[in-house]
């Protein structure tokens, strides 16, 4: 579980906690017990709101860089692939130079 999870978590059982605690030991009508106990769940629901932004964000952060990173790394075998390519490219030359003069030599 990360901690981000884990403050979730924390913040809900607090959240419920309280709002049992209130209830039991409320003087208040039931009209006034039922407001306060709205303004905790919105309190609740914003900071869930808040928490699950600011996890996004950083999810999105993340995966920004990880995606650089990938580009990054494909660019990286292109230029690889592109140098051993040319090699290929040279060796396959020098091999034809080679069967050129072989075959020269046996038509004379």
């Amino acid at each position: 579980m990360s901690s981000n999870s884990k403050a979730i978590a924390a913040i809900l059982a607090g959240a419920a906690v309280g709002a049992a605690i209130g209830i039991l030991l409320a003087p208040d009508k039931g009209s006034k017990t039922r407001a306060k106990l709205k303004e905790g769940f919105d309190d609740v629901k914003n900071n869930l709101k808040d928490s699950f932004e600011a996890s996004s964000e950083v999810l999105r952060e993340r995966f920004k860089g990880a995606t650089q990173d990938i580009d990054g790394t494909f660019d990286d075998l292109l230029s690889n692939v592109s140098y051993k390519t040319e090699e290929v490219i040279t060796f396959l030359e020098s091999k034809l130079a080679d069967l050129k003069a072989q075959n020269a030599k046996l038509q004379k």
